[in-house]
């Protein structure tokens, strides 16, 4: 990698973080390869719950697997033409009595890097409290985590490990989630021809970029807005966070839609601002994109990006010609890319130690601190 900074131990520190968002296309390849070993049992497994027309999907997770969630949801609501929720875990906790207010058939998808999140078990406990017919699908990068103990060897339960390397050790998650995403994705599609290739291929291009993704920050930027209509609005939620985690708050990190943008929270737009725009796949959807980046050019010259599109624009246009043809919830997990690229820029620009950005511990890699109490009227709920 081509960051510079006189403090050599943070560019010692750094080595985790940038192999882990350096190795996603290998960890896709890998991933992509575990499912076709799996798909005549996942199809068992899925078939019959699918054949259920009233089956409602729920995404669920904390924090960046919560935003896997947001990413997927819009995807196979249109993939499957059904009911598909993105819940977090830390909603379902706090109040499952309105996650779960109706009792339908339910397959409860959990994200989870480590599974060892204190929500991460009990929103799966809840929700077969609370419902009276629920199946669950685990999605974690560690199968010796609580989660994935907890649903391993159970009937209504289909455990969905990553490759190992996919647990990432630094801070932040990156090549945790584009994996889990995309395995996601690949659960209820047959795999694409050529498709992990070319977001494999298109990511490297972007790797190759990282000099100019870092030259954003030549100028002084205390913070960044990420925009995305559709699964991109997930992804922009999660590049958000990457910036705030790796740079332990001192670059703010937002998000919204295009549209959702103009409605006040265009009003963060000043002179340290750099907004971030993700061009959707969709013509249509794409349009809306092109306008917010046309309208903020006019107030903010050189500091409004547009990652996606097919073909050459200005010098702040990052176009993803070889996925252009891609739904955008894989075409985003190139796109995260670049967020991921950026906010390590940003962490070592800020003095920051990216893989422990927090060393006073306020904020943990797997969350602290957190107490989950009994619900008063899960007993009176239960099948």
């Amino acid at each position: 990698m081509t960051i510079i900074h006189n403090d050599a131990e943070v560019v010692r520190e750094l080595t985790a973080t940038y192999a882990e968002i350096r190795r996603q296309p290998r960890m896709w390849h890998e991933t992509a390869a575990a499912l076709r070993a799996r798909r005549d049992e996942v199809a068992a497994f899925l078939a019959p719950r699918l054949a259920d027309p009233s089956l409602r999907i729920v995404l669920t997770g904390a924090g960046t697997s919560a935003f896997a969630g947001d990413v997927i949801a819009p995807a196979l609501r249109t993939v499957l033409a059904r009911r598909v929720d993105a819940v977090a875990t830390t909603d379902i906790v706090a109040s499952p009595g309105t996650v779960f207010a109706e009792d339908l058939p339910t397959l409860l998808i959990s994200f989870a890097r480590s599974g060892n999140s204190p929500e991460s078990a009990a929103a799966t406990e809840l929700a077969d409290r609370f419902l009276t017919d629920v199946s669950h699908v685990v999605i974690t990068c560690d199968l010796s985590g609580d989660l994935a103990r907890a649903h391993a060897d159970t009937a209504t339960s289909l455990v969905v490990g990553m490759p190992e390397e996919t647990n990432d050790s630094g801070f932040a998650m990156t090549s945790s989630f584009t994996s889990m995403v995309l395995a996601c994705l690949l659960l209820f599609e047959e795999e694409r021809d050529g498709v992990v290739d070319a977001l494999a291929d298109e990511a490297e291009r972007l790797f190759a970029l990282d000099d100019r993704i870092g030259a954003l920050l030549d100028r002084r930027i205390e913070r960044v807005v990420y925009l995305g209509a559709g699964p991109l609005t997930g992804l922009a939620r999660e590049s958000a966070l990457k910036l705030l985690e790796l740079t332990a708050g001192t670059v703010v990190g937002l998000f919204d839609s295009p549209l959702g943008f103009r409605h006040g929270p265009k009003a963060v737009v000043d002179e340290t601002t750099l907004v971030v725009v993700y061009r959707s796949a969709d013509a249509y959807t794409a349009r809306y994109d092109d306008d917010i980046v046309t309208e903020l050019q006019g107030v903010a010259p050189g500091r409004v990006v547009r990652v996606g599109g097919a073909g050459e624009g200005s010098a702040t246009d990052y176009p993803l010609p070889g996925v252009d043809g891609l739904p955008d919830a894989y075409r985003g997990l190139t796109a995260v890319v670049f967020a991921q690229l950026l906010a390590l820029h940003a962490s070592v620009k800020a003095g920051c130690t990216p893989d422990n950005p927090f060393p006073g511990g306020t904020v943990n890699r797997v969350v602290q601190g957190v107490t989950v109490y009994p619900h008063p009227g899960s007993e009176d709920s239960a099948r």
